[in-house]
């Protein structure tokens, strides 16, 4: 019965590289963009070596880099390119930086070459692919996107920030906000640490904007005319009505008004739309309109008041010439 059993068994266990094999190897290079490691050839799918020899003979494994193999045919597409490479660079490897900011979709280019993938192990050189060593990184840093193990968006920032300018960095931490990827906690966290990353202190520069206003709309209306009345400027009527619309700040005089402007409660899509037809609504009753940001005035504050000096100047010079102009008209 013993011989009967396994004979029973060896007649239904399919060859390793049999149909069966050959449906499961089908199945996995599907969900891994046609590529495959051959960690995974020689565990999950229980090729041998023989096996693999045979299965590259018959073109249906195309070796991409030593231990990676594409799975019938050689054109992978650019997330192919990039689990390949991550894949080639061992258990622990990351795509990162450029490959890392494109695959999270923050940057504008339409391919991930040339293929940044980093490690915690120092790796030979590997041709055309851009190595990266990081001893340091967590599981914060490390992220599943796509199928790909990529950098998570803070650690693909802090990496990015090393390498790009800061107006560049700027624009993929608008992307970030777009695609409601950041969050400022994680980004504050990977900052503090890897405080000796050459991004860490361009990050934090770059992510000032990010954080919430050290105070509120009514602390900033009121150090505002603080500081209007401190430079002798004419004092501004409060919660003016004009043109159906409310006014922060408002010198009838010389049709001039200041708006400030929060994120918090101006950042929304109706607001967006709605703050610029409130703008050609005071414009098409001849009053000119200036926004302030509670983040400018929590940052500069005395260059915020100079130009409102000059812009009240100018308000007053114009209301006075139109003035004369009526009174000299018969």
């Amino acid at each position: 019965m013993a011989a009967i059993s396994l004979a029973m068994r060896t007649k239904w266990q399919p060859r390793e590289d049999g149909p069966g094999a050959h449906g499961a190897l089908a199945a996995l290079a599907d969900r891994q963009h046609g590529v495959v490691s051959i960690r995974q050839l020689e565990g999950p799918l229980g090729y041998s070596h023989p096996a693999i020899s045979r299965a590259a003979g018959a073109g249906r494994l195309h070796r991409l880099y030593t231990g990676v193999y594409a799975v019938g045919y050689r054109n992978l597409s650019p997330h192919g390119q990039c689990l390949a490479a991550v894949l080639a660079c061992g258990p622990d490897a990351l795509l990162s930086h450029y490959s890392a900011a494109w695959l999270w979709s923050l940057t504008r280019h339409t391919q991930p070459v040339p293929i940044h993938v980093t490690s915690p192990v120092q790796r030979r050189k590997r041709q055309p692919l851009r190595l990266h060593r990081a001893r340091n990184l967590t599981a914060e840093d490390r992220a599943l996107e796509n199928g790909i193990p990529v950098t998570s968006v803070p650690r693909t920032l802090l990496d990015m920030a090393a390498l790009v300018k800061p107006d560049w960095l700027g624009r993929m931490l608008e992307r970030a906000e777009e695609l409601e990827l950041l969050e400022l906690g994680p980004v504050e966290s990977v900052i503090a640490r890897n405080r000796g990353h050459r991004g860490s202190s361009r990050l934090r520069r770059a992510i000032v904007n990010y954080r919430p206003p050290a105070f509120t709309r009514s602390d900033a209306e009121k150090l505002l005319l603080g500081m209007l009345a401190d430079a002798g400027l004419p004092r501004p009527a409060t919660g003016w009505n004009e043109c159906g619309h409310e006014l922060d700040f408002y010198w009838p005089d010389f049709r001039f008004a200041v708006e400030l402007d929060f994120f918090e409660t101006h950042g929304t899509r109706e607001a967006f739309e709605r703050d610029p037809l409130r703008d050609e609504d005071l414009a098409l009753a001849g009053i000119e309109t200036r926004r302030v940001t509670g983040r400018r005035l929590e940052r500069e504050p005395a260059q915020v008041v100079e130009r409102l000096g000059l812009l009240l100047e100018r308000a007053e010079a114009r209301s006075t010439a139109a003035r004369q102009r009526r009174a000299s008209t018969p």
